[in-house]
């Protein structure tokens, strides 16, 4: 199984209306890898689905690293997950 980083930016997302930035943006990802990798089938880890979305649905990052995975043998399957480690942010109800 080999593995590769990908760093995709999505500043050109920010040139359309924003109520739909980050749903758009999944779309992105997936399209983009899907055309690098020739895969048929993109699966993404909830890590890049909760990155894209931790700024909100009309603000998502600008740039986002993906490590790319190949499921099969053959490469027609890929999983993409969040390939930097994001740190959470406290709850608003901690007193840390």
């Amino acid at each position: 199984m080999s593995e590769s980083i990908l760093v995709v930016s999505l500043s050109k997302l920010y040139r359309t209306r924003r109520y739909r930035r980050a749903a758009r943006a999944i779309k992105y990802i997936k399209d983009l890898i899907r055309r690098h990798t020739k895969a048929e089938k993109v699966l993404l880890d909830d890590s890049v689905n909760s990155y894209i979305f931790s700024r909100r649905y009309d603000k998502p990052p600008r740039r986002v690293a993906v490590a790319i995975m190949k499921i099969d043998q053959e490469g027609k399957v890929v999983k993409a997950s969040l390939a930097l480690h994001i740190k959470s942010s406290p709850s608003k109800g901690s007193t840390q």
